[in-house]
């Protein structure tokens, strides 16, 4: 009767995908089906079993990894209110205003620094494309080019560190994988910080020659704007705007790297820096403070509730077998461990197109991570390789997030076809990092 297990997967997945909210979609199936069970099936279920649910819950609201998430949040959208991305876009683009494509160099390097210093999709893609976009739109750049720079270069926190999924994907790794090696998030931290940077030098490197290619695409900025810009106190602004910024990130990430502090403790320095250099920029206020709690709130409390449903899901999938039924499915059909993990990679790419990455976390990755385990995989490898992933899914339309972000702050000149059309050569770079990440590991990491 294993197969109740994978009728209760597929249901949900259909649900969600019809849009009902996640967090009770999860949580209310889960238990209503169990209910069900219980009923008519009581030898496969019975509702006792949900008295292990409380401690689970428990044990996910304890998670002193999971502490990590609304500091982070917390400092991303403190350093968003700060304008600190405005004032960084400014100054990167008359530093690369000479190289023709320099403006959207610009963008994407502002969009690792604050996927270093924020990791907040949602928040970078808009403050970036209210910035950036009209101005690269007046310049002259192209439109698919341009939509395509931001909406990419603002997925970035989710791969460079600090990040939250990697947080998730390590904690989900660990609490579904039944004694079996756990993953470390700071490991996970620093094995993914050459990737982000690799998959930035391919971003810039597109850019480079596509802008050789076809130059009417990606204009330089007149020289006269520059001198202009680099007249009035330029080392002053670049101390202030740029070095403060990339000292936060050095002390944060730092201190995960060389252990002096856990990724927790690292995220309540980035909340406190993050807070000084509001201040710093002088837009500190009482009301700010308000906005920044309030969103955080809403923010952690929209995971956390996401967390506590996939608990429950996890609870009765399991119970009825669900993840045995998997394993003995996986080993029985002679598939190798690569050609497992290229079906799961193809899986989550696909559900990317349609579903959030959190949902995926909470869905997808604790079914699989058994198996992974089962073939004695380096989960810290796997782990990257699904991050990679499912920064993807921000992309990919027609449910693309971080599409859905630029397109409302975009004029309205633009239009959705080509932001779809602008973001496909990004996707498919992105494609090639996960690949490399996967037949190459040791050219990666070291960990492998």
């Amino acid at each position: 009767m294993e197969f109740l297990a994978i009728i209760l997967f597929v249901v949900i997945f259909i649900l969600i995908l019809k849009g009902y909210p996640v967090a009770f979609t999860l949580g209310g199936i889960s238990v209503a089906f169990a209910f069900g069970v219980s009923i008519f099936a009581p030898e496969y279920f019975t509702m006792s079993t949900f008295y292990l649910l409380p401690s689970r819950i428990m044990g996910v609201v304890n998670n002193y990894v999971l502490m990590a998430v609304p500091l982070f949040i917390f400092m991303g959208i403190m350093l968003e209110k700060s304008g600190l991305a405005q004032s960084l876009l400014e100054t990167m683009a008359m530093m690369f205003g000479r190289v023709r494509g320099g403006l959207a160099i610009s963008v994407v390097i502002v969009g690792a620094l604050l996927a270093a210093s924020t990791g907040i999709v949602g928040a970078t893609v808009v403050t970036m494309g209210l910035i950036s976009l009209p101005t690269m739109l007046k310049r002259g750049y192209k439109t698919e080019l341009a939509v395509g720079v931001i909406a990419s270069s603002g997925t970035l926190g989710q791969i460079i560190p600090p990040s939250i999924v990697l947080v998730l994907l390590a904690d989900t790794i660990n609490s579904s994988s039944r004694g079996a090696a756990s993953v470390d998030v700071g490991a996970l931290f620093s094995a993914a910080l050459l990737p982000g940077l690799i998959l930035v030098g391919l971003y810039v490197v597109y850019i480079l020659i596509k802008s050789l290619v076809h130059k009417e695409d990606a204009p330089s900025i007149p020289a006269d704007e520059i001198k202009a810009f680099r007249g009035s106190n330029f080392t002053s602004k670049i101390i202030k705007i740029l070095l403060l910024p990339v000292l936060l990130i050095v002390i944060v990430l730092g201190s995960i790297f060389t252990g002096i502090a856990s990724p927790t403790e690292a995220s309540g320095i980035g909340a406190l820096g993050a807070t000084f250099l509001t201040i710093i920029q002088k837009k500190f206020s009482l009301k700010i403070l308000r906005e920044v709690a309030q969103e955080t709130t809403r923010l952690t409390s929209m995971v956390f509730f996401i967390l506590l449903g996939a608990t429950t899901f996890t609870l009765v999938f399991r119970t009825l077998g669900g993840d045995r039924y998997l394993q003995e499915l996986i080993m029985s059909s002679q598939l190798t461990p690569m050609m497992f993990l290229l079906l799961v990679m193809v899986v989550i790419f696909v559900a990317g197109f349609f579903i959030d990455f959190i949902e995926i976390v909470f869905i997808i990755v604790p079914v699989v991570t058994p198996i992974f385990n089962a073939f004695d995989m380096n989960m810290l490898w796997v782990g990257i390789l699904m991050a990679l992933n499912l920064q993807t899914s921000f992309l990919t339309p027609p449910f693309g997030f971080a599409l859905f972000y630029l397109k409302g702050v975009a004029p309205e000149t633009v239009k959705t076809s080509q932001i779809y059309r602008g973001i496909i050569p990004f996707i498919i770079i992105q494609l090639i990092i996960v690949s490399l990440v996967m037949f190459f590991p040791e050219i990666i990491f070291n960990e492998v």
